[in-house]
Order: C-alpha cells, then structure tokens, then sequence
C-alpha cells in the first residue's frame, strides 16, 4: 500500500515508486536466466520489463527537461547478451533518482509538454501538461508490473503476495511490523484502535 502522501506531487511519486517496488519484487530471486525467460506466447520477460522501463522512465523526464525534440524509436523488449538482472535494476534505481530530481525540480505540474516526439501516430503540437505525463508513467509503470507478476508466477509460482512476504515488505510503510507473514500468523494486532 502506497504510504502516506503530502501533496500532489508527493502522490505522484509515491505512486510510482509503489508500482516501482512492485517490478522489483517480481524479480526478486531471479537468476539471469529466468529473468531471460519468456514463459508465455509473448516475448515479456521480467528483464526485459526492467529494461523497457528504465527507457520509458527516462525518455519521459529527458521530455518534461525538454531534451527530446525529435520523433523517437519505437523502445523494443528484450535482454541482450551481456544484460545481467542486477545491472538491469542498478539502472531502474538510477533512473528513479534522476525522476526524482526532475520532478522535484519542475515549478509547475499543469505546465504544457509537447508529446508529439513520443510516437508517429501523434500530430504535431500534441501537447499534455507535466501532471500528464507523470500520471502516465504511473500507468505505464503499473501496466508492466502487472505483466512481471504474470510471468514471474508463470515461471516458478511465486505470486505477487508471495513475493511481498520473500522480501519482507510491510503491508502499509507506517506500520513496517504488519508483514503477510505477521498478519498470517496472527502475531499483530490488526485493529489498530490505539
């Protein structure tokens, strides 16, 4: 659960960083093989995911610092050799710093962003606000974390819960002892009456 927020850019953040954690937890355990792996009719993999995001991340905040002008490659999927699972995420946090830094950076979230660059299909002049384009990396994001859980369950069970118990996330950060497995268990007081 996305912790408490204090504004709205503080919401957006923090929702992106939720949906973040929960690609990082879909690959959690993951050799480099698995994370290769495309268990399904498509050609997803978890790296892959990784990959396509810290692209999608980044071209987005090069776009709100007006760095792209032009139109830009359709981003591909897939791991190429060389591309290891822990590089991978090292580059995903690298890339949620520097989002970090441009959004905290921006003086107004309903400033214009011409999107025209983003894909061919967009006429010229297209333009979103920066509120937009944050909440559209938050879908983005989401989209694709939910496609990681799928393949992650199909290549060795482990369900998103499962996987918020293996990496001992809390449920809700204000409260980092209710855990899946304390609330399984039965070892926390749950009605938080205090």
């Amino acid at each position: 659960m996305v912790r408490e927020v204090t504004d709205e850019r503080d919401a957006l953040l923090a929702f992106l960083a939720e949906q973040r954690a929960a690609v990082r937890r879909a690959a959690h355990g993951l050799t480099d093989v698995q994370a290769a792996a495309t268990p399904s009719a498509s050609d997803l993999s978890v790296g892959a995911l990784v990959k396509h995001l810290v692209l999608v991340e980044d071209t987005w905040m090069r776009l709100l610092r007006g760095e792209v002008h032009e139109l830009l490659d359709e981003p591909t999927f897939g791991m190429e050799p060389g591309d290891t699972l822990d590089g991978l995420l090292a580059d995903y946090d690298a890339a949620a710093r520097r989002t970090e830094e441009t959004v905290s950076g921006l003086s107004d979230l309903g400033r214009p962003v011409d999107i025209t660059a983003m894909s061919p299909l967009l006429p010229a002049g297209t333009s979103r606000s920066a509120r937009w384009v944050l909440f559209h990396l938050v879908e983005e994001t989401a989209r694709h974390a939910g496609h990681a859980d799928v393949i992650r369950e199909s290549l060795d069970g482990s369900s998103a819960l499962d996987l918020v118990s293996a990496t001992g996330a809390p449920l809700m950060p204000e409260y980092p002892e209710l855990t899946v497995d304390s609330v399984r268990s039965g070892t926390v007081d749950r009605s938080r009456g205090e």
